[in-house]
């Protein structure tokens, strides 16, 4: 099996305008972009609960803290919220009722509670992938599109690989898509 597909622009947009015509729109839109925009594993979105992200008094936080049994690896790390990831998380927010802390924070209708397990979610986000006319992407795909975007915008590959969650550093160069547009313009630079 190959590399999960890296998105343009243009194709996460596509994706995100099949999103909005779906039921559960904001929910997903808000799955879908922690993958893209904080470069986040689909078991990492799915083990996320209320308190999480959101503090006591209702507001997002600029940090998610993950412990190590919602990580792959077993090895807590810190996922910094962008303020564009910061605006669609407030947008979901206020579309649904509060919950208690323990709380999955991306519920489901079969288990409001529980929420996806990482299995459930990388199947969901294969299908909406599909349906949105992507089918060479996968759950990973936000993972890959979030580094090679950061790496075409010359952030240094260190940042990148703690950034990732990762703990060595040729697991992060393996996420990175060299494009045609990224050659153009380190050539550029000569």
């Amino acid at each position: 099996m190959g590399k999960a597909k890296t998105f343009t622009p243009s194709e996460l947009r596509r994706v995100l305008d099949y999103i909005a015509t779906r039921n559960h729109a904001k929910r997903n839109r808000a799955m879908l972009l922690m993958t893209h925009f904080a470069g986040m594993r689909v078991g990492e979105v799915a083990a996320l609960t209320w308190s999480d992200v959101i503090t006591q008094d209702g507001k997002v936080r600029d940090e998610v803290r993950l412990n190590a049994d919602q990580t792959k690896g077993r090895h807590p790390r810190i996922v910094f919220v962008s303020p564009k990831l910061r605006k669609e998380l407030e947008l979901y927010v206020s579309s649904i009722k509060a919950r208690d802390g323990d709380w999955s924070f991306f519920y489901t209708q079969k288990n409001p509670h529980r929420g996806f397990t990482a299995n459930t979610l990388a199947q969901y986000f294969f299908n909406m992938y599909r349906k949105a006319g992507m089918d060479d992407a996968s759950s990973h795909s936000g993972r890959r599109s979030f580094a090679t975007s950061l790496a075409s915008k010359g952030v240094g590959v260190r940042v990148l690989m703690r950034a990732m969650g990762h703990r060595n550093i040729s697991t992060t160069i393996g996420y990175i898509e060299a494009s045609d547009e990224m050659l153009r313009k380190a050539v550029e630079l000569a």
